[in-house]
């Protein structure tokens, strides 16, 4: 009997893991049933796909059984998604529309596994490779910062922060390969360490996303997800160079990859270099260049069971600190040659000369990012379901100089080692019930090594377990899930000698207690219900309600110290109790042959929305610290986290037209508004930091079909930004040694010179260059801000730059007329 039973589950084990399963299909157009050769057919939950050949037919071997979404693309034609079901073998054949848009797409953040976008109750956006493409930015956040729903705090051309909805830092948590990036959100000057090149496409969820995730995604998550592997036997690189005019932006890059033996495999290197950026009324900005070396490479195999595969990338960053000081008389941004003493002597500062405006190294005023990460995903056949598991290792490195007599000498140093994890079972569908069960979290480690400290050394440990399904009845898609988290925080007690800011031993002679030990723990429960129904194939509603939850962080919970990117004495508070929301959405959208709509309403209820809130002094005005421990900053008002309730509400409207009868044209509008801010405090500081303005979008596109013998996919485009003006903003207003220019995270100025609103017209063309057939390289030239008119973001950081009192503008303004140059060379291998 034993040994019967030993058979019967070596049968099942051979049947279910390792038997010959296969999907084949056939791609033809849909107006003359001709077949289409290299159609790309792929399946996301299996990172494995295939090109039609000159038949249109397509195989895909050796699969795992189960249930997945294929996707169907063509250039000039509308992808399709479809759910199979992989047994054996296995056939479906697809029919494609010619279109320019993508009607349809997959979709995998937030997720259990990839999904039709169209049936997910959840809002998700999505930017294509093409979009990215033919966009002119600096950073891996610039390429989506006018997305609907979504902006980007900004700190000169390198850095920008994701908001979405009209919240960022922590609450907006951005996933790269696969799995959280953990570094230092927190502050406004600390960007997101991923390499624009390396993105192929951006999904966007708005809402909570921490059912799947977890903290720290109470607004929504960024997903920066990479090329897929080619297909078996294809071998192919690129060359990418772009220059830009305003700043001088040269960008190389090269990659490889390829596929063989089901071995699949890429490489990349890519640097870019910029010096300052300029403005009509700022001239160069000066220290505002940057440059940026990053890498990656991936190996993995593929085989009947699944896949399992190894990332590695490194992000180097080196970039200028745009303080905004200028000289009194001509009103030039000046160079600070000389640190500020103990004594509380006034710093030093110089006008640099042409040569150093224009220079592509940072001044010694500088910041430099390092951030190295190594990912293992796997996806494990068991039976008809599966067992997806992904792991990752990321060490984070941000050093700031701020002394200009000691260069390279960091004086903040933030330096932490981090683990994620995720493993979760996808069960075969039961009763028409996909149910999706697992357990994820993270593990970080940091330390301070610089002598101006904000924040202490801390570790913390996060774990959660998490269900979600889903199930199709008819037209209607329903989905929902529940998860429960647990963050467990160590803040470390640390010493220092308040004359040397290095550690010191308790109660030693000039000790200073700069950081008092403290252990935390946190619970939260997360949910989220909802359903997306075809009223038609075109037609669509969806509604959601989701619960978020967010832990405090390092910065909330226990900083001490003066905050030099913002010069605020910030004071923590390790009681602070974890941010709640309740987020209701709703939705109504139309996919057609000739138009795309979709309208988007949001409500989000914050409890113990946590933010940092101005201390009076007893004498009346702002509370000063004059601490020595802010060594080199000197006197500085004071901020403490505190809680409350906040509320933040609006919506999206999105309009593509694409007629099918003229595919020559398209239009596309766009229309994002968010309002809200504290409840029950007073009118005059009720508004949050950072909310966007309402923003509308409108671009004209012309498809040039019939063009030279080797010209191909020609476009040209003309587009409009209307930023209106945000009136609703803090009103305190601070007086800060005398004059009015203290820099907070607040807008101190906003009551007497709110960020004016801005119109900007901006204008792209492009095409690929064939010859025999093949296509020798693409080019795209892109001109934002083609009049050169000056404007000032209100999501920028530089606004809270000094006043030029020469012309009483205060701030530094945003990048005038910059023209972007950009060559792809597709490199092709023999099989």
């Amino acid at each position: 009997m034993k040994k019967l039973y030993s058979v019967f589950v070596f049968s099942f084990l051979t049947s279910s893991l390792f038997a010959q399963h296969e999907l084949s299909g056939e791609i033809t157009s849909e107006k003359d049933h001709s077949a289409l050769a290299g159609a790309t057919i792929y399946i996301t939950d299996l990172r494995l796909g295939a090109f039609s050949d000159a038949d249109g037919k397509f195989t895909i071997q050796n699969m795992p059984n189960g249930n997945y979404v294929i996707e169907v693309s063509h250039i000039g034609y509308a992808t399709q998604v479809r759910k199979v079901t992989v047994g054996g073998t296995a056939t479906s054949d697809f029919e494609l529309a010619e279109s320019r848009v993508q009607l349809n797409e997959v979709i995998v953040t937030g997720v259990a596994s990839a999904t039709d976008k169209q049936r997910s109750p959840i809002s998700v956006v999505t930017v294509n490779y093409d979009e990215i493409m033919e966009k002119a930015s600096t950073n891996v956040i610039d390429a989506i910062s006018k997305v609907p729903g979504v902006s980007a705090i900004t700190d000169g051309q390198s850095i920008s922060k994701p908001v979405i909805r009209g919240l960022g830092y922590n609450r907006v948590l951005t996933i790269s390969d696969g799995v959280q990036l953990v570094d230092q959100a927190w502050f406004d000057e600390f960007g997101i360490e991923a390499d624009p090149n390396a993105v192929n496409k951006y999904e966007i969820l708005k809402g909570p996303g921490s059912l799947a995730y977890g903290s720290d995604a109470i607004s929504g998550v960024v997903n920066l997800i990479s090329e897929q592997p080619l297909p078996e036997g294809q071998t192919k690189g690129e060359v990418l160079m772009n220059y830009q005019t305003n700043n001088g932006l040269i960008n190389n890059m090269i990659h490889v990859a390829g596929t063989k033996n089901r071995i699949s495999w890429s490489g990349r290197v890519d640097y870019t270099t910029a010096h300052a950026y300029q403005n009509k009324y700022d001239g160069y900005v000066l220290n505002s260049q940057f440059n940026n070396f990053n890498t990656d490479a991936r190996i993995g195999l593929h085989r009947k069971w699944g896949f399992t595969q190894l990332r590695a990338t490194y992000f180097d960053m080196k970039t200028g600190i745009v303080d905004g000081t200028r000289d009194s008389t001509s009103g030039t941004l000046m160079r600070q040659v000389a640190y500020p003493d103990l004594n509380g002597g006034a710093p030093t500062y110089e006008i640099p000369t042409k040569q150093e405006q224009t220079s592509y190294q940072p001044f010694t005023i500088n910041q430099r990012i390092q951030h190295t990460k190594l990912v293992w995903d796997n996806s494990i056949a068991v039976g008809s379901g599966r067992i997806a598991a992904i792991f990752s290792w990321q060490r984070n490195q941000r050093q700031e100089s701020n002394d200009p007599t000691i260069p390279n000498t960091p004086n903040i140093y933030y330096y932490s080692n981090a683990a994620t994890y995720d493993v979760k079972y996808l069960s075969p569908q039961f009763h028409g019930f996909n149910v999706s069960t697992g357990v994820n979290g993270v593990y970080q480690s940091s330390q301070s090594l610089g002598t101006l400290l904000l924040i202490p050394n801390y570790d913390f440990f996060q774990i959660g377990g998490f269900a979600i399904v889903d199930k199709q009845v008819d037209k209607l898609n329903l989905s929902g899930g529940v998860r429960y988290t647990t963050r467990t925080f160590n803040g470390h007690d640390h010493w220092v000698d308040s004359t040397t800011q290095a550690p010191s031993i308790p109660n030693g002679p000039n000790s200073f207690h700069e950081f008092q030990g403290f252990k935390s723990k946190f619970n939260g429960l997360s949910f989220s219900v909802g359903g997306a129904y075809n009223i038609t194939d075109k037609v669509f509603v969806k509604a959601n309600i989701a619960r978020g939850w967010r832990a405090p962080n390092v910065s909330e919970a226990a900083a001490n110290g003066v905050h030099d990117g913002t010069v605020v004495y910030e004071v923590g508070d390790s009681k602070l109790t974890p941010e709640t929301s309740l987020e209701e959405d709703i939705a109504f959208g139309v996919n057609s042959r000739d138009v795309s709509f979709e309208i988007d309403f949001f409500n989000n209820s914050i409890n113990n929305f946590i933010y940092s809130q101005g201390l009076k002094s007893i004498h009346g005005g702002d509370s000063i610290n004059n601490s020595l421990n802010a060594a080199g900053l000197g006197a500085a008002p004071v901020y403490k986290f505190t809680q409350g309730k906040a509320q933040l509400y609006g919506g999206e409207v999105g309009l593509n037209i694409h007629p099918s009868t003229m595919r020559w044209v398209e239009l596309n509008s766009t229309v994002s508004m968010v309002y809200g801010g504290l409840k029950g405090v007073a009118d005059s500081v009720k508004y949050l930091p950072f909310v966007p303005p309402t923003r509308i979008t409108t671009d004209l596109r012309f498809n040039i079909k019939k063009t030279g013998e080797g010209l191909k996919n020609v476009f040209v485009k003309i587009g409009l930004l209307d930023v209106f003006q945000q009136s609703n903003v803090y009103k305190q207003f601070a007086i800060y040694n005398g004059l009015n220019t203290a820099l907070t995270p607040y807008e101190y100025r906003a009551s007497k010179s709110p960020t004016q609103g801005y119109v900007l017209f901006n204008a792209s063309v492009g095409g690929n260059i064939i010859s025999n057939g093949q296509t020798l390289c693409k080019i795209y030239v892109t001109c934002n801000n083609v009049f050169d008119t000056p404007y000032m973001d209100y999501m920028s950081r530089f606004k809270y730059n000094p006043v030029n009192y020469t012309t009483g503008r205060v701030g530094v303004f945003n990048m005038g007329r910059n023209v972007s140059f950009k060559v792809v060379i597709p490199i092709n291998f023999k099989k």
